[in-house]
């Protein structure tokens, strides 16, 4: 009998992975629609162990994709809808050709539409999935709802995503979810914790648009993604809303009292909305509103750390103590502080905000207000000042939320040099970092202290060196003024110290025989030090033996870390020089501003 086995590629790798192009073939569409299929149903190229065996022989790299993907993709109901949109697109193009515009509005009024929700409830089939994927979702929402109409984007995409994301803000404020922001070149990074899940996304500053040549970004595919994540954010948004007992899509308190003689009222609510200075109506106002004030931790067992338990008590205690952060405070934003980020950050930890009415709708109070206990201000002086409030920069804001107390104002007031702005997302950072003094000082209380004695050291230093030069010249002109009568009282010394010297030989005398004895005496033993310089070379010596230890398949990986390891002690190296030039040349320039403050005294 002749055993006829499996052909080469028919099993393993070969059999397990499928090119694009064949890809293409077996499902029967175009790129686009393959690449807009995949986009929705969050299916990614695949990279094989052995790539000569995926590809089957076949020399280059090529996008590969698992065959159980496509399998997937294949009994999808969209793939029928794109085919739909296929016929339509060429049935437009004839009619538009012959000229035949009856035919061309009955088509149009029969468009296809492509329904994802049946998707989005398969990607995510519970809420907190959702949750978990939602950072890229709301970075991606915030940064198209700052764009115009674009030739590659779908005409009212821009203003749903900024309609959505504005409601998402509402929901975070009601919750009072926010847990930390940062200021950075890209925009405002914000965390928030929702459902026991942290969500961190960027939302970018407000900068005119700057129009981008096709190679650079490819808005179609990015709209895409959007496509599938505005329907995503619908259902989140809807979700939460319900969840914190408010009416969906969100309505105002005072908007049924709306005069009538306004034209759009839909555009003034929706402004008003927009706005985040003022409450929702909830959907069932018999229902309280849940406050988790009096936060009790359960202690499962006794096995559980006594120390992790005080450590989570106290993190509950400061959290409790931020979501009431600004209560009773009550702000006015100057025209010139960027007015969304803060009014969103000052409503969710309990604080009242108002602006000018003309700047935009939504304003509460005026600035002549007596009853405003602090006006954000971003300018060096202002004209009019009311004694009863404090101008205060931005930063104090974003500051106190990261430091989850009311930081002290000195600091920002108007006109003030700023102290530096850390970010709070360096919490779990790697080893071998560079951690900037400012961050190490939060962090390490005695490390601020060491830096305080210091330069306290340093300007007792110079204050002794003034003094000993002031002391020398003294005695310079003591020495000058010298007088016959101590020359008399150094003779009657000197007859004195003849004395003094007979009785010091004799006790020296007493001394050496006393030590002679103890010599006689049985002496304890004496611990030999080692050699470091020994000791290190063996350390080198043992730490070369196991590397030869490694196995060949984990020894390329093992040099990858080493030299990762080497390029961050490099950068680490180069940071820690650039702050010692830094900080010497400060070092000089309060010298030589002491020394100029000295000599115009």
């Amino acid at each position: 009998m002749v055993v006829i086995g499996k052909k080469k590629y028919q099993s393993g790798e070969g059999a397990q992975f499928m090119t694009r192009r064949a890809a293409l073939r077996k499902l029967q569409l175009t790129l686009n629609d393959f690449r807009k299929l995949c986009i929705l149903k969050g299916i990614y190229p695949r990279e094989p162990r052995n790539r000569k065996r995926a590809q089957k022989g076949e020399p280059g790299i090529k996008t590969l994709y698992h065959k159980k993907d496509i399998q997937f993709l294949m009994h999808e109901p969209i793939i029928w809808k794109l085919r739909e949109y296929k016929i339509f697109n060429k049935k437009i193009g004839q009619a538009k050709a012959m000229k035949d515009f009856a035919k061309v509005k009955i088509y149009l009024s029969n468009h296809p539409t492509l329904k994802i929700d049946h998707i989005v409830k398969e990607r995510y089939p519970t809420f907190i999935d959702a949750l978990r994927d939602l950072d890229d979702c709301l970075t991606l929402c915030f940064l198209f709802s700052t764009f115009p109409s674009l030739p590659h984007i779908p005409r009212d995409q821009s203003l749903l995503c900024r309609r959505l994301t504005i409601e998402f803000l509402h929901a975070v404020i009601a919750a009072k979810a926010l847990r930390k922001i940062f200021v950075s070149i890209k925009g405002y990074y914000y965390q928030a914790e929702i459902k026991g899940q942290m969500i961190t996304w960027i939302v970018p500053h407000h900068f005119c648009f700057e129009p981008q040549a096709k190679n650079e970004v490819d808005f179609k595919v990015m709209s895409i993604f959007v496509e599938f994540y505005i329907v995503m954010l619908g259902f989140v948004n809807y979700r939460l809303y319900h969840t914190l007992n408010l009416h969906y899509p969100p309505k105002l308190i005072n908007s049924e009292n709306i005069e009538k003689a306004l034209v759009d009222e839909e555009t003034y609510v929706s402004e008003r909305i927009s706005a985040l200075n003022v409450s929702l109506v909830n959907l069932d106002s018999s229902v309280p509103t849940i406050e988790d004030d009096n936060i009790e931790i359960d202690q499962f067992s006794n096995e559980t750390d006594a120390a992790k338990i005080e450590a989570a008590k106290a993190e509950a205690e400061k959290i409790k103590n931020l979501k009431n952060l600004f209560k009773g405070i009550k702000i006015f934003i100057n025209r010139e502080v960027p007015r969304e980020p803060l009014v969103f950050i000052l409503r969710c930890f309990g604080g009242e905000v108002s602006w000018d009415k003309l700047l935009f709708v939504g304003a509460t109070f005026d600035e002549n207000d007596e009853t405003i206990t602090h006006q954000i201000v971003d300018r060096p002086s202002m004209i009019k000042q009311y004694i009863s409030r404090y101008y205060v920069q931005p930063q104090w804001v974003f500051d106190s939320v990261n430091a989850k107390e009311l930081l002290p104002i000195e600091k920002y007031l108007m006109g003030a040099v700023l102290p530096p702005h850390l970010s709070p997302f360096t919490e779990g950072r790697q080893d071998q970092t560079y951690i900037p003094p400012e961050e190490r000082a939060l962090m390490d209380p005695d490390y601020k202290l060491n830096n305080l004695e210091a330069d306290s050291e340093e300007e007792e230093e110079e204050n002794k060196e003034d003094k000993n030069e002031n002391e020398e010249e003294k005695t310079e002109n003591d020495l000058s003024s010298g007088s016959d009568e101590e020359m008399e009282e150094e003779e009657e010394n000197d007859d004195n110290d003849v004395q003094i010297d007979e009785e010091k030989e004799k006790e020296k005398m007493k001394k050496q025989v006393q030590l002679q004895k103890k010599k006689m005496k049985v002496q304890t033993g004496e611990i030999l030090k080692e050699n470091s310089w020994e000791k290190a070379r063996l350390e080198k010596q043992e730490y070369r033996l196991r590397e030869k230890m490694i196995k060949k398949k984990h020894r390329k990986l093992y040099q990858s870390m080493m030299k990762g390891r080497e390029g961050r002690a490099k950068e680490i190296w180069l940071l820690r020089k650039k702050r010692r030039i830094h900080d010497a040349k400060e070092k000089e320039k309060r010298k030589e501003q002491r020394k100029a403050n000295r000599s115009n005294k």
